[in-house]
């Protein structure tokens, strides 16, 4: 059975990535069936992700919005719509737009992206101003293998040392980080418009748990959300988390099920806190 309705203001969607092995059109599916106001759409190899017209198809068919799409800008999808970072960013940006997606997750550049790391603040900033499509770029996490740590990020993994207009904080990646998810959280300020809610145990890798399985403090910052500009300004809250050891369908519903129940639970908000904008 779908949950119950969505708490005002906060529209909770479910990452098409929550559903891997299985394809994009489980991720609709799903998504569906369990009541989730829509979904983020992440972009790679698999071929429905790439395809704006199949996209479009699955969102009528299972009457679920496309929320925010996700550039394809992990190490695994570095080859999909070409090898040309900057061409990749803007392209997922015209499909957002023609999704009706106003948003598109991005990661920083890789260090090796050095002609990308360059570009990157323009590249996010032009999409606004062309398409009114915000980016909020993500906290990511260095990689640790034994006693070598590297931050394979040409401008850093936390990226609230540059400076960006839009954030997404994601709380598998804090706990990868070792970061203090709320001392980030409060750091990126109004200008978080993101939630990856996940969760992580700590491990120096990126395990998406589901929230409230793992050491972070997933309630307290969907309780702040909640309460605050966030909320009030239109942002989004999107599951992202990992199925893929899932046997069945019906192992997976039940994770991402109790994931949105946690959502549900913690991002309502506290009497006297001020009203969502667009509250229904």
């Amino acid at each position: 059975m779908p949950a119950a309705a969505a708490p005002r203001g906060v529209p909770i969607a479910l990452s098409t990535a929550s559903v891997y092995p299985e394809g994009v059109a489980a991720g609709f599916e799903i998504a569906a069936e369990l009541g989730y106001d829509g979904v983020e759409l992440m972009i790679w190899t698999d071929p429905v992700s790439q395809d704006p017209r199949a996209v479009e198809r699955l969102a009528h068919r299972y009457g679920v919005p496309i929320l925010a799409v996700h550039a394809p800008c992990l190490a695994v999808t570095q080859r999909v719509w070409g090898a040309d970072p900057v061409h990749r960013l803007r392209r997922t940006v015209e499909v957002a737009a023609r999704l009706g997606a106003g948003t598109v997750v991005v990661h920083p550049p890789f260090r090796w992206q050095r002609r990308y790391a360059d570009v990157f603040a323009d590249e996010v900033s032009r999409a606004r101003e062309h398409h009114d499509v915000t980016l909020p770029v993500e906290n990511m996490f260095p990689v640790k293998r034994g006693a070598l740590r590297t931050v394979p990020y040409a401008l850093g993994h936390d990226p609230t040392e540059v400076g960006f207009g839009a954030y997404t904080l994601d709380l598998s990646h804090t706990a990868a980080a070792g970061v203090d998810a709320l001392e980030l959280m409060a750091r990126m300020g109004e200008q978080l418009t993101h939630l990856h809610l996940t969760d992580g145990s700590g491990a120096p890798r990126d395990e998406h748990l589901v929230p409230g399985r793992g050491d972070q403090p997933c309630a307290e910052v969907c309780q702040a959300l909640a309460d605050g500009p966030f909320a009030r300004n239109g942002g989004t809250v999107v599951l992202e988390v990992s199925t893929r050891r899932c046997r069945t369908r019906q192992e997976r519903l039940g994770l991402l099920a109790e994931s949105l129940v946690f959502a549900r639970l913690h991002l309502v908000a506290t009497a006297g806190a001020p009203a969502a904008a667009g509250a229904r």
